[in-house]
């Protein structure tokens, strides 16, 4: 989850310049997930739901592994730069959420 500025971020959040495309991508998942919801509705092949389902979990863990590369890009990157407790907790935290994406 990318926190916002008044979480201590100092003003800086991992999709920087990118929110504009983050949010296009975010909407047309939505609009695959609506789809599913759509052909469970119509009574829809078990099989072709799978099918969509797949791709809407594709593409959302593909924005999941973009949006963790901007952030250690970014935020880590520059946490690193200035070292200490902040460093240590953006590693750590960049650590966590890789593991949560891995066992998803």
């Amino acid at each position: 989850m990318v926190r916002d500025v008044d979480e201590g971020t100092g003003g800086m959040t991992g999709y920087g310049t990118e929110r504009e495309a983050y949010l296009k991508r975010l909407r047309r998942i939505e609009g695959q997930i609506r789809g599913l919801q759509r052909m469970v509705e119509q009574d829809k092949y078990c099989i072709d739901i799978l099918t969509q389902v797949s791709a809407a979990t594709k593409a959302l863990q593909s924005f999941s592994l973009e949006l963790l590369d901007e952030h250690l890009a970014t935020c880590v990157v520059q946490a690193a730069a200035s070292g200490g407790e902040e460093a240590d907790l953006k590693v750590r935290e960049a650590s966590d959420a890789i593991a949560r994406l891995v066992r998803s």
